[in-house]
């Protein structure tokens, strides 16, 4: 029997692990040492088929530890050094969703046999309980750990980035108030703590973050000069502090009714200093809790439901703080304010975002064409 040549490689029965071995020698490391490289089947070509896929994933220069490395261990690595730039807030709800949505099931799976059938199967079951959105922002997670793997030579390509990904469940619909709906909310809701907030978010259309975040600094309620009384919409709630884009930052003038309900914010704010004596933290913000400290979101949703209680006809539980913005760009597209105007107020980049966040509650009128057609056979009607 011919003896095999150095570098051609074996195969050999392992009796402890019941499976056949076949190894090849691919070279020497920097001190000398013989590279082997193994693969390991319970018949004699399964463990040829493992040994040439090992070789493979050697000359396409991928990491000795690929072979087993599984898509849990991609997404933690991902979630542990790739988020750097971001948020706590925004890491934590990556987490939530790794860990809710992707590690149990599909975390096990090793990486480089993962498939885009699995994949697409995956998100299919996901799409029976998420919305469209968030079954996007799953997939997005999914996606960026397979592409940090990639970057690390952990795995020869991206399955998930080819995936199809299909419709979600129907999110909540949006929905705004009417007019009506709104002088209620403005007149029956006076006795309410959260009314002066309320009044501010319905009319000049800010965002709750920034609401929150609102400073008396940046209030001014007397006119100076041809400069009415106005809120400079400069900061938020953010991790940084900034709103939400550059656009974001504006400078509102202020309707009567609203300059009114800050003063009266002032002086509530006055008497409930007093009240709270020494537990009072002066933060400088324009809305706060009864001991002066920022309102977080579950604050404004809390006393937001109560203060709509108050309103006969309205399904208090049914409504988020989010839809008085909602409602301002309504009532401001069915008095004929041209959404190249709304777009500015409500401190979007341009009409394309506007158009799409609020497409239900915009209805604009286009006149252009009844303009010109009055212009031009404005006599027809008279010779009638």
């Amino acid at each position: 029997m011919t003896r095999r040549a150095r570098g051609e490689g074996g195969l050999r029965w392992d009796e402890g692990r019941q499976r056949w071995i076949a190894t090849k020698d691919i070279g020497y490391d920097g001190r000398g040492k013989r590279i082997v490289r193994k693969g390991t089947g319970r018949t004699q070509a399964e463990a040829k088929k493992r040994l040439k896929e090992v070789l493979r994933d050697y000359d396409a220069g991928l990491a000795v530890e690929a072979a087993k490395y599984t898509v849990k261990q991609a997404v933690e690595d991902w979630l542990t050094y790739g988020l750097g730039k971001q948020s706590a807030a925004t890491v934590q709800k990556y987490r939530i969703i790794c860990r809710v949505h992707i590690i149990p099931l599909l975390g096990a799976r090793k990486l480089r046999d993962l498939t885009t059938r699995e994949v697409e199967a995956w998100l299919l079951g996901r799409s029976k309980v998420l919305s469209t959105e968030f079954l996007h922002r799953t997939h997005g997670c999914l996606n960026r750990a397979i592409r940090r793997a990639m970057a690390q030579d952990l795995v020869r390509r991206n399955v998930v980035d080819v995936a199809e990904i299909p419709r979600g469940r129907g999110g909540r619909p949006s929905k705004s108030l009417t007019p009506a709906q709104v002088d209620a909310v403005l007149t029956l809701t006076a006795t309410d703590r959260l009314h002066n907030y309320l009044v501010l978010s319905l009319l000049t259309g800010a965002r709750t973050e920034e609401l929150r975040a609102l400073r008396w600094e940046h209030v001014h309620l007397d006119q100076i000069g041809s400069v009415p009384a106005h809120i400079e919409v400069w900061r938020s709630v953010r991790e940084d502090g900034d709103t939400k884009t550059r656009k974001s930052r504006r400078t509102l003038a202020l309707p009567t009714r609203c300059v009114d309900a800050l003063r009266k914010q002032r002086a509530l704010q006055a008497a409930e200093r007093l009240e709270a004596g020494e537990r009072w933290r002066d933060t400088g913000l324009v809305f706060t809790t009864r001991f002066g400290t920022g309102m977080d979101a579950a604050n404004v949703r809390r006393d937001f439901r109560r203060a709509l209680a108050l309103v006969p006809g309205l399904q208090a539980k049914e409504w988020t703080p989010r839809e008085l913005r909602h409602s301002f760009v309504s009532v401001l597209s069915d008095a004929g304010i041209p959404v190249e105007e709304i777009s500015q107020l409500v401190g979007h980049r341009g009409t394309t975002v506007t158009e799409l966040v609020y497409r239900h509650q915009l209805r604009p009128v286009i006149q252009t064409g009844a303009t010109v057609m009055d212009r031009l056979f404005e006599r027809g009607s008279s010779d009638a």
